[in-house]
């Protein structure tokens, strides 16, 4: 149990595709799921993807308890260890295609930048956890970008490269000069 560092955009492993996880339930990957969720919460993050400790493998945590300091408007989002995950747009009921909605968002690999960027506002997500037992949600809102967000590590994509309008693109203590400038870092 340790807080690995997290690397920082333009280290190249960041933009490498990771592959998927094989064996479940190893005393390896357990150990690769106490680091990501102590170094988490060590950063005050909402989720963590194994490729942002130079980990190549589809593994990423989320969840956070409201208020978390990062995201102080937002729900909480329960705890979860997904891998090898696949997600699915979704429309909301009633609706024929899935709607888009930008947001901000930051990355702790992004440290002290915040942007809008769009995401499915509703998705279904599946994978296993670390145990082999499969996985399923179909969730909406703040718990949806995040894990759009925590997946888009695993295919070597920072949340930059998906904004769309740079005038919502920048510094936090500029942006939202009220929110602590020590959760972004």
């Amino acid at each position: 149990m340790a807080v690995r560092d997290i690397l920082l955009m333009g280290d190249p492993r960041l933009f490498r595709v990771a592959k998927p996880v094989t064996a479940f339930d190893t005393d390896e990957l357990h150990l690769l799921v106490s680091d990501m969720l102590d170094t988490m919460h060590a950063a005050n993050g909402a989720g963590l993807a194994a490729p942002q400790i130079g980990v190549d493998l589809q593994l990423v945590i989320f969840g956070t308890n409201a208020p978390n300091p990062r995201y102080p408007l937002a729900p909480p989002v329960p705890r979860t260890v997904l891998i090898n995950p696949v997600i699915t747009p979704l429309a909301a009921p009633g609706d024929a295609d899935p709607q888009w909605v930008d947001d901000w968002e930051g990355c702790l690999s992004v440290p002290g930048l915040r942007a809008k960027v769009p995401r499915c506002q509703r998705i279904h997500y599946a994978g296993f956890d670390p145990f082999g037992d499969p996985i399923e949600r179909t969730v909406e809102d703040f718990h949806a970008r995040v894990v759009q967000h925590e997946c888009d590590h695993l295919q070597g994509k920072l949340y930059p490269m998906r904004v769309h309008d740079f005038t919502q693109f920048g510094f936090t203590s500029v942006l939202f000069p009220g929110l602590d400038a020590a959760a972004d870092d």
